[in-house]
């Protein structure tokens, strides 16, 4: 017959102290003597035994996890190497701390779901990326007192809630003055959903550059930042525009779909149209020709926001929000 599992009484005994003063020891050491709290560890090594984790959380009130909270729906998340790359780094971060990940995703319109789970408290904080204007959730979450932070600038709540981000409008000024400076006379612009911060800052980026050049900037198609949004965002724009010869595109996903149309064409990249992307995912390089695009640091991005959100766990009160803006840089290929 095998041994049987330690408990929490035999852990009291062994240290001479109370069934309640060991529960508080093994459950973070609050009001123990250190006397007690060292008694109590001796006899947990002692005895091997391991904590329940539902009853502690009880009383640490801590779930030992976090969510990644996508606001998309799942075909995209698994198809675009922008979440990749989230999710990775994400994770990596969590793992140094011992916590588990909770992947929360959720068609546009449809986050009633997702709304209600994070208010039940079922995790100890949200991580927020490719959020939407109507989706509601930096109003749900600074509601809900929910530690948070975001991966790209929140539509509202800016003040109140931790965020990373690029700094897009810059990275869209950057592509477009360089589409100015090899010579290109009639830029176009393949945007960015017009409900996502990152697709309204590259278009006011490329508007601003144009209107300082002289240039009209009347060339806008939208995509929704993936590979068929640019096909169908670069056919509309083409047959509207046929004497383009520069077309900055808002990620390197819908730039591949816009190459594809200027090859069914006949147009060639860059001696026909030159075209920047933007992201510098995996996309960029696999494209042929390669491409020119705005350096868009997810990873780093991930990686810094979780940080953020981890120094706000067990605090008393919540920090002050902090803002980190990632400058863009050009990565220049062979498409412009």
């Amino acid at each position: 017959m095998g041994a049987t599992t330690p408990t929490l009484d035999e852990v009291a005994q062994v240290a001479g102290v109370s069934r309640a003063t060991a529960s508080r020891a093994i459950n973070g050491g609050n009001r123990v003597s250190p006397r007690a709290l060292a008694a109590v560890e001796d006899a947990v090594r002692t005895l091997g035994y391991s904590p329940n984790p539902a009853a502690r959380s009880l009383v640490t009130r801590r779930t030992e996890s976090i969510a990644l909270v996508v606001p998309e729906p799942d075909e995209r998340v698994f198809a675009d190497p922008f979440f990749g790359h989230t999710l990775r780094n994400v994770n990596r971060t969590l793992d140094d701390r011992d916590l588990q990940l909770v992947l929360l995703l959720a068609r546009s319109g449809e986050e009633g779901r997702l709304l209600r789970y994070l208010s039940r408290r079922n995790v100890d904080g949200a991580l927020v990326v490719s959020h939407h204007r109507n989706d509601r959730l930096a109003e749900h979450l600074v509601g809900l007192g929910l530690p948070c932070a975001f991966v790209g600038r929140p539509w509202t709540h800016a003040d109140q809630i931790s965020y990373v981000d690029t700094d897009n409008q810059a990275g869209g000024r950057m592509a477009t003055r360089h589409l100015l400076d090899r010579g290109c006379r009639r830029i176009g612009t393949v945007a960015g959903s017009i409900d996502m911060a990152a697709g309204v800052d590259r278009l006011a980026g490329w508007r601003e550059t144009l209107a300082a050049a002289g240039q009209a900037s009347d060339a806008v198609a939208h995509g929704d930042f993936t590979e068929e949004g640019g096909v169908a965002a670069a056919r509309s724009l083409l047959q509207q525009h046929p004497d383009l010869d520069g077309l900055f595109v808002a990620s390197d996903l819908m730039a591949v779909g816009v190459m594809r149309v200027l090859a069914e064409r006949g147009l060639a990249i860059p001696r026909d149209v030159a075209v920047v992307g933007y992201d510098d995912l995996d996309a960029a390089e696999r494209t042929v020709p390669a491409l020119t695009t705005i350096r868009n640091p997810v990873g780093e991005m991930a990686e810094n926001a979780t940080r953020l959100l981890l120094e706000q766990l067990g605090q008393k009160a919540p920090p002050p929000p902090v803002r980190v803006i990632y400058p863009p840089a050009l990565v220049q290929r062979d498409s412009a």
